[in-house]
């Protein structure tokens, strides 16, 4: 039997207005494509059938089947990193975040050079705004992945945070550098940028590449729409936006739009 373990790319957090997108890696989502290795040893094949069946609770939201599941797994071979690593991921769905780190952390300290725990263990940091420590680990992960455009993403994400505006902007160039021509969430955190350094038609003209790119995104109309209104007092361009927006499905309602548009 092989062991599961999947990964993904680009699963965006729900962000309020004005804040740049958190890409989560390393999250066991129905979403991913999953990546599998195989098992080493006959001891290891039998903590295989509860990581993927912990796997399949995870998918389809039974995170404490999913937790359950993988205590078995670690039960039966305390040094797996992947049953630490899989569990910390439901513990953090769970928003059991100090479980969360105490689980990476093994994951870690048993294998120190799995790039995905660092990148996890930066989310999980990220969450409870513990921001330098989510740059510590991000700046890890990047060291052992260095072409992974989302760990920039996230570490120029933890910085804008900080208000280091111009280390976050760095960090989403080169994210945008390395990731895919048509990456509109990039383009969404570069106009989120330019936007804070008052470059507002730079700002438009980013958030517009993202439309065009991912025309069902609802967010991205939500940004352009508001800089339109409270910068460049566009107020007609903000109400075609923001409407966009709510027939894409945005639920925060803004008041003026209800009363203005």
């Amino acid at each position: 039997m092989k062991k599961r373990n999947a990964f993904i790319g680009a699963i965006l957090s729900l962000i309020p207005l004005g804040q740049p997108l958190i890409i989560k890696t390393g999250v066991v989502l129905s979403t991913t494509a999953l990546m599998l290795s195989v098992a080493e040893n006959v001891y290891a094949k039998g903590t295989s059938f509860y990581i993927n069946r912990g796997i399949d609770k995870h998918e389809a939201g039974d995170f404490y089947g999913a937790i359950s599941d993988y205590n078995k797994a670690i039960k039966l071979n305390p040094n797996d990193a992947l049953s630490y690593l899989n569990r910390a991921v439901s513990k953090h769905e769970i928003e059991d975040y100090e479980g969360a780190l105490k689980d990476y952390d093994k994951a870690i300290k048993l294998n120190p050079l799995e790039s995905f725990a660092y990148a996890n263990r930066g989310v999980t940091k990220h969450e409870i705004e513990d921001y330098y420590g989510a740059i510590s680990d991000y700046t890890k992960a990047i060291q052992l992945t260095p072409s992974d455009p989302n760990l920039y993403n996230n570490r120029g994400t933890a910085k804008f945070d900080l208000n280091d505006i111009e280390g976050a902007k760095k960090d989403w160039q080169k994210s945008l550098a390395l990731g895919e021509p048509k990456d509109a969430y990039g383009y969404i955190n570069s106009g989120v940028i330019k936007e804070r350094l008052e470059d507002y038609y730079g700002a438009i003209s980013d958030y517009t590449k993202a439309i065009q790119l991912l025309p069902n995104y609802p967010y991205s109309y939500v940004y352009r729409g508001t800089l339109k209104k409270d910068q460049l007092n566009d107020l007609r361009g903000a109400c075609i936006d923001l409407n966009q927006a709510l027939d894409l499905g945005y639920e925060n309602y803004p008041s003026w739009v209800k009363d203005q548009c």
